[in-house]
Order: C-alpha cells, then sequence, then structure tokens
C-alpha cells in the first residue's frame, strides 16, 4: 500500500488539506493582547513512496521585512501522524468528527509545547487553527491561524 493510501486510511480527513494555503498567524499572550502576526503560505503534500506520509512547506512573511521558510515530513505510525524536526516533535490524530488535532513539543522553545485544533471549512476553501501553548504547565499564549485555499493538488 502507497504511504498516501496508508494515510487516507487512518485519518482520511487529513487528505483534505492537500494543495496551497495562504493565511494570518496571530499570537496572542495569556490576556489576549496581541504579540506578533505574519503571513503564511502553506502548501501540504502526501507522497505515495518515500519517507514522509506527509510533507508541509511554509513561507512566512513579517511587515517588518523578516521572512522564514520551513520544510518538515511526517510518518504515520498506527493511527497517529509523528514529526520530529529541529523545532518540535510531537504527533497528529483526527477526531470521529474530522477535526486534525496536534500536541507538539517545541524544542526551540524550552518547557513549552502546544495543542492545535485544526478544522477545515465544509467546502473545503478555508480552515481555522488554534494553537493553545502551555510552558513551566501554564497557559502561555495562543495562535490564531485562518487560511484560506488558494490553489488545490
Amino acid at each position: 500500500m502507497s504511504n498516501r493510501a496508508e494515510l487516507e486510511a487512518a485519518m482520511p480527513a487529513m487528505l483534505r488539506h492537500e494543495g496551497w494555503w495562504d493565511g494570518w498567524y496571530r499570537h496572542c499572550d495569556a490576556d489576549g493582547s496581541p504579540i506578533d502576526a505574519h503571513k503564511v503560505r502553506t502548501h501540504c503534500e502526501f507522497p505515495d513512496t518515500g519517507e514522509w506520509h506527509y510533507v508541509q512547506h511554509n513561507w512566512l512573511s513579517w511587515e517588518d521585512g523578516r521572512e522564514a521558510t520551513y520544510e518538515f515530513g511526517g510518518r504515520l505510525d498506527g493511527s497517529r501522524l509523528y514529526w520530529e524536526t529541529d523545532r518540535f516533535r510531537g504527533y497528529g490524530w483526527e477526531t470521529a468528527e474530522d477535526t486534525l488535532m496536534l500536541k507538539l513539543d517545541r524544542l526551540d522553545e524550552p518547557g513549552a509545547y502546544y495543542v492545535e485544533m485544526i478544522n477545515i471549512a465544509p467546502d473545503g476553501q478555508s480552515r481555522a487553527r488554534t494553537w493553545q501553548w502551555f510552558k513551566g504547565g501554564k497557559p502561555w499564549k495562543r495562535t490564531l491561524c485562518d487560511e484560506w485555499r488558494i490553489e488545490s493538488p
């Protein structure tokens, strides 16, 4: 069975996220005050073969001219998708309601992790992502991601 077919069998809603997305990430502190905002372009792909079941590419840009680019892969093990990069490690799963959930430990922010919830709109053209950050066992900040599809696979 191909990587893509394995992922589709374990996490069928995941494949609805394939393609190109544009959006905004807005970070707020625990009191809801804005602390950062930036644009993001994301490409989600699901290779048939190779090391990864899922590959994500991100291009981030800030109004002050800063930019960052990231690429990382995830590997399916059972019903969970696992990631391990220089910035984070963790896993994702799918709920019965087709919500994607992630629990990621931040290696670039000692003692921090976040739980992410991703919901795609019924028409598949937009999605909302919410990250609940914890540090030292307490809520630390939140990230709100609003994205819209710019190109399907």
